[in-house]
């Protein structure tokens, strides 16, 4: 079952994002995630809530998958460059179970 990693960016300033894309973009596929949106216009269709600046969302072939891109001690520095330069809230959201034949 597929499992999805969500983030929401609200910028502080995009400084950091240059050194952290090219160190992340390699550990996600390193952990066989897949990018699905990354960044892009946003349409705010209900909530009281101000939309992010950057929505992302990653797919993994697993929660162990997803999790460990987290965990990568590699990655570690990477959230560190990226709470400096944004707030970000993150998620991993399990996805729709295979239909049994």
């Amino acid at each position: 079952m597929s499992v999805y990693l969500i983030g929401f960016l609200r910028a502080k300033d995009w400084k950091w994002y240059r050194e952290y894309r090219a160190s992340s973009e390699p550990l996600v596929a390193k952990h066989g995630g897949r990018y699905l949106i990354k960044g892009g216009p946003l349409s705010w269709l209900e909530g009281d809530a101000a939309p992010p600046d950057a929505v992302v969302l990653i797919e993994f072939p697993s929660r162990t998958q997803a999790e460990g891109f987290y965990r990568d001690p590699d990655y570690r520095p990477m959230i560190s460059l990226r709470q400096t330069g944004c707030l970000t809230d993150l998620l991993i959201a399990d996805g729709l179970a295979e239909p049994v034949p």
